[in-house]
């Protein structure tokens, strides 16, 4: 009888147990739901519909880490007096930069992150021309604001190397840390080379990436082998020009250490340097693309599966 009723007992106890975890879920669900409901409201909000305005986010964000990792490692190797890096450090750090940026926005606005390669692409029909203020305006927003966030890191390190005298050329220049200036023995003329020179070159190294036509990189290894590209640039064409090879990385950051205390003599120095590397990549990115053309694109169409001209089966030969 005993045993009985404590069966009973367990029994009951047991119902009790289950009704009350079925409250407390009921509960926390109840708790949840109206949270989550307000999540879709923020999430509808602020959900952008507009193709144009989030690649414009797109480019600001993904030029915002492209430029944060590049200022930021040469702002280290300035002001640390070499003891906290060196050259190869500022390679490597727009190298990753580069690599990050394009994750980044890659999927949404393909990652020009560069005004000179959007203007190629609008000139050459692969972007609308309606979509060039847009992809400006993002590439020159992120830009500024990675300038101001790298000012506002390294403002005491600043302060303490210039003792609060912000100049942009002599023994304490530090203007070179957001825009890039000659070397005193380059030639206006020698630089413009040079700039030219080097977006040319990472034009061609994109366009042979991206060619799956021909021998073009593994999916998914792109955005790497980009940031391996742009520190090549650096390692072997960086020390007469800092190598902008951008207008997008260049001039922003110039505009806002005008505003941030250097003055506009970040306009006037190396004879009045600010305008190469607005025009230089652009002239090299177009004669870029014309040189992979002429070279190999032209030349490289595909051949048509159901056969050669004389009607007999394709042939497929070892790319060996």
């Amino acid at each position: 009888m005993g045993v009985k009723g404590g069966c009973q007992v367990s029994k009951g106890n047991l119902a009790q147990r289950n009704e009350v975890c079925c409250h407390n879920r009921s509960s926390r669900s109840c708790r949840l739901e109206p949270e989550s409901k307000m999540l879709e409201k923020i999430q509808k909000a602020v959900t952008i519909r507009s193709d144009t305005v989030r690649e414009l986010l797109a480019e600001a964000l993904g030029m915002f880490i492209l430029m944060v990792f590049g200022l930021s490692s040469v702002a280290q190797v300035v002001l640390g007096r070499g003891d906290f890096g060196q050259h190869l450090s500022i390679n490597l750090g727009f190298g990753i930069g580069v690599t990050l940026g394009i994750h980044a926005a890659g999927g949404i606005s393909g990652a020009h992150l560069n005004a000179a390669i959007t203007l190629t692409h609008c000139i050459l029909g692969n972007l609308p021309w309606r979509k060039l203020p847009a992809y400006l305006i993002g590439q020159f927003l992120g830009s500024f604001m990675a300038a101001a966030t790298v000012f506002g890191l390294y403002y005491d390190a600043l302060y303490n190397y210039t003792k609060g005298n912000f100049t942009v050329t002599g023994p304490t220049a530090t203007a070179s840390i957001f825009s890039t200036y000659p070397a005193p023995y380059v030639s206006l003329l020698g630089g413009f080379f040079t700039e030219f020179t080097a977006t040319v070159m990472l034009l061609l190294g994109i366009l042979i990436i991206h060619d799956e036509k021909n021998n073009g990189a593994l999916k998914g290894t792109q955005a790497l082998l980009t940031g391996i590209l742009v520190l090549g640039i650096g390692l072997g064409m960086g020390m007469n020009t800092g190598y902008a090879i951008n207008p997008s990385r260049d001039l922003p950051p110039r505009v806002f250490t005008a505003i941030a205390g250097w003055g506009m003599d970040v306009f006037t120095a190396g004879h009045h340097w600010w305008w190469v590397p607005l025009t230089a990549p652009i002239l090299g990115s177009l004669a870029g693309v014309f040189i992979y053309k002429l070279f190999i694109d032209f030349h490289n169409q595909p051949v048509p599966e159901s056969g050669n001209e004389k009607g007999q089966p394709v042939v497929e030969t070892s790319t060996l």
